[in-house]
């Protein structure tokens, strides 16, 4: 096994400042993306970068800085930087709430690297590309969207002791066919191994949305039945994680479960948590600050249980960390889940869903989501790629998009049955530093949800 991550973290390590503690905490990239719009190939890049963050406490604060450099003067000069500013932040505020670095015993190993996806093959891309637009031209649509595949390793090494290093891949597509009409469609697929995409299949299932016939329904604003796909049900996880399972939110008391841990928050049938070792979901061991990863129950029986912490926002909240640091020291915003797993229903699948609804909404996806008021759950997105009219139990024609304002712990107690098969579901945004993550979610039918008017 390669230990280019791993050697260099200890290379920074010994180039920092000591100060009251150092980390450092590397991730390497390899990474293939090819892009494509209008059932042509538009752009392709290959990424390999190493990325350095060093990180030193002072009385109780903690200084970062980072580098893509490698050698021993950058590294320096990048641990100086990290000091200085931990050094300013004591001279100015005295005293602060870090406890100091966690010491951890060895993560545990997970299946969660596949050496086909390592190889980076850019024929593979090609072929799904090619499957997409021929799949799309199949139904007189045209194909847009992204293929690409990741190699990462990951190190932290820290004055407390610490020492962990892991390689994990990833592969993700994405499809949304537009029809000569402006409808559009949407399919994606998530993966730690290659050649476990699908590239006919997504864009055979955009095709199909895009190319729906009937002229679209028009629904009033208000409360309507909805049928979520995974996809949709992913991005109102991934907003309750920023507003409820956020411990720094938590223990500050804005967040949406402070005072209801404990309590019935979601339907009974709602079982949630984050497992980042899970057969299908993207596995993680361990955090930005080497704290090894472990299943936590979030909701179960829809009963809300725990939030996630990092060292800081533990220490805030009299606990420890839950190994959900996404920055050494502690990301500003809070820790947030990462690999979160809702447990499936009995429901074969959408169509199923929709039989008890005599008139509502079937959503794919939810796009640009937002939380209005963290403190509530609160959150707003349009419906998008995909939003059909249900009638009498059929899904039977497009439906303009909507936009829905709700509370989504009430979207949560609000759900009546969940699909038999959770399936992993992420938004592929790769931008910045490469992170791949993903829920595991089933697709379920509330029984309300709120709608404020048609998009846009």
């Amino acid at each position: 096994m390669r230990r280019i991550a791993r050697d260099l973290a200890e290379r920074a390590l010994e180039a920092a400042p000591p100060g009251d503690g150092a980390l450092a905490h590397v991730e390497s990239e390899r990474s293939l993306m090819l892009r494509f719009a209008r059932s042509q190939p538009t752009q392709s890049t290959s990424v390999t970068d190493a990325r350095v963050e060093l990180a030193v406490v002072c009385d109780g604060h903690v200084g970062r800085a980072s580098t893509n450099a490698q050698d021993e003067e950058a590294l320096a000069a990048c641990g100086r930087r990290a000091a200085e500013a931990a050094e300013a932040a004591a001279r100015a505020g005295g005293p602060g709430p870090y406890p100091g670095l966690p010491t951890t015993s060895s993560p545990a190993a997970h299946d969660g690297h596949d050496p086909e996806t390592a190889r980076l093959d850019p024929a593979r891309g090609g072929a799904a590309l090619e499957a997409a637009v021929s799949a799309a031209a199949d139904r007189g649509v045209e194909a847009h969207g992204t293929w690409t595949v990741g190699e990462v390793e990951h190190a932290v090494a820290s004055s407390a002791g610490v020492l962990a290093a892991e390689r994990v891949t990833d592969a993700f597509m994405k499809v949304v066919c537009i029809a000569p009409q402006g409808r559009s469609g949407y399919a994606s697929g998530a993966t730690v191994a290659v050649g476990d995409l699908d590239p006919p299949r997504l864009a055979a299932r955009a095709a199909e949305l895009a190319a729906a016939p009937g002229e679209p329904a028009v629904l009033e604003a208000g409360e309507h039945p909805v049928v979520f796909e995974p996809a949709a049900v992913g991005e109102l996880l991934e907003l309750l994680g920023r507003c409820a399972f956020n411990g720094l939110l938590h223990a500050e008391g804005q967040g949406a479960l402070a005072g209801r841990l404990g309590t019935l928050v979601a339907a009974p049938a709602i079982n949630l948590s984050d497992s980042p070792r899970y057969g299908s979901t993207l596995p993680r061991s361990f955090d930005a600050e080497g704290m090894p990863k472990g299943p936590l129950a979030l909701i179960q029986d829809g009963v809300a249980h725990a939030v996630v912490h990092d060292t800081a926002s533990g220490a805030l909240a009299g606990g420890r960390s839950t190994g959900h640091a996404s920055a050494p020291g502690g990301d500003p915003v809070g820790p947030v889940p990462s690999n979160m797993v809702m447990v499936g229903g009995g429901a074969a699948d959408a169509a199923e869903l929709a039989l008890p609804i005599e008139r509502g909404l079937y959503v794919t996806r939810l796009w640009y989501g937002n939380v209005v008021r963290a403190d509530e759950a609160l959150v707003t997105a349009v419906t998008r790629d995909g939003t059909f009219l249900i009638e009498d139990g059929q899904i039977t024609r497009p439906a303009t998009d909507m936009r829905l304002t709700d509370g989504a712990l009430g979207i949560l107690a609000s759900v009546q049955a969940l699909g038999s098969r959770p399936e992993l579901v992420s938004d592929g945004e790769l931008y910045g530093r490469r992170y791949a993550r993903g829920s595991v979610c089933p697709p379920l039918r509330c029984g309300s949800v709120r709608f404020t008017g048609p998009a846009g």
